[in-house]
């Protein structure tokens, strides 16, 4: 019998004389078995190459032969008129907290998500004590990690169904050695700050990862943020930035980014990259110039995106910057003093600004919904937007937001502000890679009590329902690229990213006819569909699209990480 083994482009068959082939081509046992085959599927590889039909053998946690052979098999799974792909790469997720409380990522598994990867701007470490009693009385229990890697740890402990990989944040260091306030660091402070950068490239982080549109991550300045990337960059890390403006002045924060990638000597992503605001929509070819130019020069900018036309974060990032200096006490004080507060108003509603606009960005209070909350108070407000609530109290939009800002610090909203157009021809862009930009909750108990943005339940199926099979505007092998080999490559990741022999096996079986998204802005807590099996480090997590109760998800490290056999880059 032969068994044809395939990486990438390359093909080559090989004789076998007993059973199948291991990943070494060394022939089994005849009475040996692999753990599991996945039988007869579409393979996208995730190298971006063309699909063929064939077989996934798995031995433990790893793929040890992909292509068509016979042979012996402990298990088998049919996946016949499926497509069969590495494990799907969320490359901005936000369920460092909601994996805490439920360890399965529902809302991401669903979907195929087989690594959440966290890290903009805000991380579960480095912590002082002041930022651990801070977040202690957040979680409602002392955490039991000072570090990003205790905290990592911590997860797979407790028993996680994904993987988990983290950037440090660049506001987590800042805050560390500087608090809240609007200052610069001494030479010392600064010295401290790429400590802990390095610290954190050796405990496995991916890179340092930047928020520069909130406060007080956008008091740092471009010399700092080179400072710390560069630490980064000599453990073979990377930079990672929302940077400081997605509107008016885009270009010019496209600028920054490309510095800090080629003064740290590190590449660069760009966190969901849009154009925010009409007036930006047309801009869309001279952003994507800028970017190919930078990295025609020899620097390596990439970026990634979520599917939809709104963005989501908190209701008092439309307050202009310098009012959150100190932090959220000191801003709310600044609020309710009349003098202070009419200089705010007059911010938000100036035509021009040097900082993010949000508001303006999405035309006005009309393209502001509101959806989450901590107080009682402020749940009927919930899938309101802005200008109807500004209208049932009488006062002016900006008003309104004070006001409201003031009563409830968990104030989030939706902000309308993105081109369909757009989004739909980002998608395609040869250096694009997804993430959600939201938690992974499971669609039950508590969180059905708060709206959420519906990329949290959506984003991923809607790339490969909406924008693949539906609008055709990128091939599927094209998409699952950006979803695994792209971001793996990019993140630097050992054994990762690919249907490779040898690789962890990470896989996801789905319907390429039938996924889809179904969670909406008016009814959030809907899973996709289509998504039949996944398999986390070769345990299988969904099948038959239901949760099994598997944790089999770990730590996976970036590249200067000291426990690599090579001792990892920091280390070189």
């Amino acid at each position: 019998m032969e068994m044809t083994i395939r990486n990438g482009f390359a093909a080559l068959t090989l004789p076998l004389l007993f059973g199948c082939a291991t990943m070494s081509g060394e022939a089994l046992e005849a009475d040996d078995a692999y753990d599991l085959v996945i039988r007869g599927g579409t393979i996208y590889d995730g190298s971006g190459g063309a699909p063929y039909i064939g077989d996934v053998a798995v031995e433990g946690d790893r793929i040890v032969a992909v292509g068509i052979f016979s042979g012996a098999a402990d298990r088998v799974v049919d996946a016949s008129g499926k497509a069969v792909a590495p494990g799907f790469i969320n490359m901005l997720s936000w369920a460092n907290r909601s994996l805490l409380e439920d360890g399965r990522g529902m809302s991401d598994l669903k979907q195929g998500i087989t690594l959440e990867v966290f890290g903009e701007g805000w991380t579960m470490g480095p912590l002082n004590d002041a930022m651990r009693g801070e977040m202690a009385e957040e979680l409602g229990t002392a955490p039991g990690w000072t570090t990003l890697g205790g905290y990592l740890d911590t997860l797979a402990d407790r028993g996680v169904s994904p993987n988990v990989a983290s950037f440090v944040g660049a506001t987590t260091i800042r805050i560390h050695e500087l608090g809240e306030k609007d200052v610069d660091p001494t030479p010392e402070q600064l010295t401290r700050m790429r400590a802990l950068v390095r610290q954190a490239m050796e405990e496995g982080a991916m890179g340092v990862g930047s928020a520069l549109i909130y406060a007080p991550a956008n008091y740092a300045e471009t010399p700092e943020l080179v400072a710390l990337a560069s630490e980064a960059g000599r453990c073979g890390g990377m930079y990672i930035s929302h940077m400081r403006s997605e509107a008016d002045n885009i270009g010019e924060a496209i600028d920054e980014v490309i510095t800090i990638s080629r003064e740290g000597g590190l590449p660069a992503e760009i966190y969901h990259l849009k154009l925010a605001g009409k007036r930006n929509w047309t801009r869309l070819p001279e952003v994507v110039a800028q970017i190919e130019e930078a990295r025609a020069s020899g620097l390596r900018i990439t970026t990634n995106m979520y599917l939809y036309t709104a963005g989501g974060t908190s209701l008092d990032a439309v307050i202009p910057p310098w009012a959150h200096s100190g932090g959220r006490e000191a801003m709310v004080e600044r609020l309710r003093d009349p003098a202070t507060r009419a200089r705010i108003l007059a911010d938000m509603r100036a035509e021009e600004n040097d900082w993010e606009n949000l508001l303006r960005a999405a035309g006005g209070g009309e393209g502001v919904l509101l959806v989450e909350a901590e107080t009682a108070e402020a749940e009927p407000l919930l899938g309101k937007t802005l200008a109807e609530i500004a209208a049932e109290r009488g006062t002016s939009i900006e008003d309104t937001v004070i006001d409201l800002v003031i009563a409830d610090g968990g104030i989030g909203a939706v902000y309308f502000m993105m081109s369909e157009d757009n989004v739909k021809a980002q998608t395609a862009l040869p250096w694009m890679s997804f993430g959600s930009d939201a938690s992974a909750p499971a669609a039950e108990g508590e969180a059905l009590e708060s709206a959420v943005h519906p990329r949290t339940y959506g984003n991923f199926a809607r790339l490969l329902g909406k924008y693949v099979r539906e609008d055709k505007a990128l091939p599927l092998e094209q998409a699952i690229h950006g979803l695994t080999g792209l971001p793996a490559s990019n993140l630097g990741l050992r054994g990762r990213g690919q249907l490779t022999p040898g690789y962890q096996a990470d896989i996801v079986v789905f319907d390429p006819a039938t996924i889809t998204d179904h969670a909406t802005y008016a009814q959030p807590h809907q899973y996709a569909a289509g998504v039949r099996d996944v398999f986390v480090n070769g345990t299988q997590v969904i099948a038959a699209g239901e949760h099994t109760g598997a944790a089999p998800g770990r730590v996976v490290r970036g590249p200067g990480w000291t426990g690599w056999p090579d001792g990892g880059a920091c280390a070189n």
